[in-house]
């Protein structure tokens, strides 16, 4: 499933948000372990990833109906708006939760500090079909 825009307004991009990949090859296509991108007020890190090529998983398109999307938010939790109860729930169906566990399709923007996200190695979809 792919997300589509989303369709709320978004700030300028102002904010730095740092993408840190375990297995770069597997969702960029490169060996480039360290994306830094610059994201708007109102967006989410998932969008932002996609948007310059980093392939985080998102079964659900990105609607807080999976966890294929979880990463761990090194630094700037506090940039970002707080997890929903849905979300929370979904968190827990996520291997190797730990505190700063969230779903990047849920991670919206909020301040303006930089952002520290780590995408780990196991997050990807093992049933995504192949396009033949």
């Amino acid at each position: 499933m792919h997300m589509k825009q989303s369709d709320h307004p978004h700030g300028p991009p102002i904010v730095s948000v740092t993408f840190e990949l375990e297995d770069a090859a597997a969702l960029t296509g490169t060996d480039q372990k360290q994306w830094t991108c610059m994201g708007g007020e109102g967006e989410s890190l998932l969008e932002l990833a996609l948007e310059h090529g980093i392939n985080i998983e998102h079964a659900c398109g990105g609607v807080c109906a999976c966890s294929t999307c979880h990463v761990y938010i090194e630094r700037g939790m506090d940039q970002i708006k707080e997890a929903t109860e849905e979300e929370e729930d979904r968190v827990e169906e996520a291997p190797a939760i730990q505190r700063n566990s969230r779903l990047a399709c849920q991670c919206e923007i909020k301040g303006t500090q930089p952002i520290v996200v780590r995408v780990p190695s196991w997050n990807r979809n093992a049933v995504k079909e192949v396009p033949h």
